[in-house]
């Protein structure tokens, strides 16, 4: 039975995967910046991203990589996408090899097009990798209010063993072996939570969003089929059920991002406004160019990244999704 976790990375999730480890018995290390650790120890609370929740006994906040990581049985890793090679290549010589390694990030990497798991492999070639996912908005997760995920990964009997080592009595977690479904699953969704966020901003209703999410989740299965992904996984936890948190929750961060876009905010004041990574914006850019490079349709996808880059109108942008040519539905 493991013991000893450490999580690196103290946003909303990291914290929230550090008190859930402790919760079932663990001793957590939880790797923060510099910056952030003052406030952790004096308060004892995550006051930027999960104010009012208070760090459980065995939860040892640190800065020290090499203190954190030295007897650790199992590391989480909790980094936004486009800060995650800058921060592994830091941590890659405290890394011991063996342990296994979960990723909880939703994104792509820029310029390389890489997964998370993708990018910590290259860092860490010597130890097994999983990835969790699903529907978890973290201030939920932090009130312990009952949330189902998914755990993915191609070692034998890792996604098993993280599934016992991580369940609770509220927080439900089943396995799957589509790593790549799971994690593309997990950042796509965030660009059509975007696109949510902007009808959201426009008061384009009900209707308009609910064809959004349908047509949201044809276009990131297309994608991910093309890249060998199980559709199924698509119509599970990873993806249809990430997909209708993000983009109903008014605590998702796309959402609101997108809400704020769709009420004339540009997209530069949202992301200084935001004291968290607000990842679907990178990760539009990475996907359009996904698309581009296998050929898959996304115009959803591509509208979004208009609005975000191009300066498009949202108004402009949903007038011509609408006005697109008539075609046969294609649920593929």
């Amino acid at each position: 039975m493991l013991t000893k976790a450490t999580v690196i990375g103290a946003g909303a999730m990291g914290t929230v995967m550090a008190q859930i480890l402790e919760s079932n018995g663990m001793n957590v290390a939880l790797l923060a910046r510099e910056c952030e650790l003052p406030e952790l120890l004096e308060t004892r609370e995550n006051r930027t991203y999960l104010p009012g929740v208070r760090l459980a006994a065995g939860v040892r906040p640190t800065d020290d990589p090499a203190a954190a990581l030295a007897n650790a049985e199992l590391i989480i890793s909790a980094i936004p996408a486009q800060f995650l090679r800058g921060r592994w290549e830091e941590l890659a010589a405290h890394v011991p090899a063996g342990v296994p390694v979960c990723s909880v990030t939703k994104g792509i990497e820029l310029g390389t097009l890489l997964r998370p798991t993708q990018v910590i492999a290259q860092h860490a070639p010597n130890n097994p990798l999983a990835v969790l996912s699903g529907p978890s908005i973290a201030p939920e997760l932090a009130r312990c209010l009952p949330a189902t995920v998914v755990v993915a990964s191609a070692t034998p009997g890792l996604a098993e063993q993280l599934q016992s080592v991580m369940s609770t009595s509220w927080f439900r977690i089943y396995t799957s072996p589509d790593v790549l479904g799971v994690e593309l699953a997990g950042a796509l969704k965030n660009v059509i939570a975007l696109a949510a966020g902007i009808l959201d901003g426009l008061r384009a209703g009900d209707n308009a969003k609910s064809a959004l999410v349908t047509r949201g989740l044809v276009e990131i299965t297309r994608l991910g089929a093309a890249l060998g992904a199980r559709a199924e996984t698509f119509v599970g936890l990873a993806g249809v059920g990430d997909l209708i948190t993000t983009c109903i929750s008014p605590l998702g961060r796309n959402r609101s991002a997108g809400e704020r876009i769709g009420r004339g905010h540009s997209v530069q004041q949202v992301i200084e406004q935001s004291p968290s990574v607000i990842e679907g914006i990178p990760t539009t850019r990475a996907v359009v160019e996904l698309a581009r490079r296998h050929r898959v349709e996304m115009p959803i996808t591509q509208a979004v990244y208009e609005v975000l880059f191009e300066d498009k109108s949202p108004l402009a942008a949903i007038t011509e999704l609408m006005q697109r040519p008539p075609k046969a539905e294609d649920r593929r």
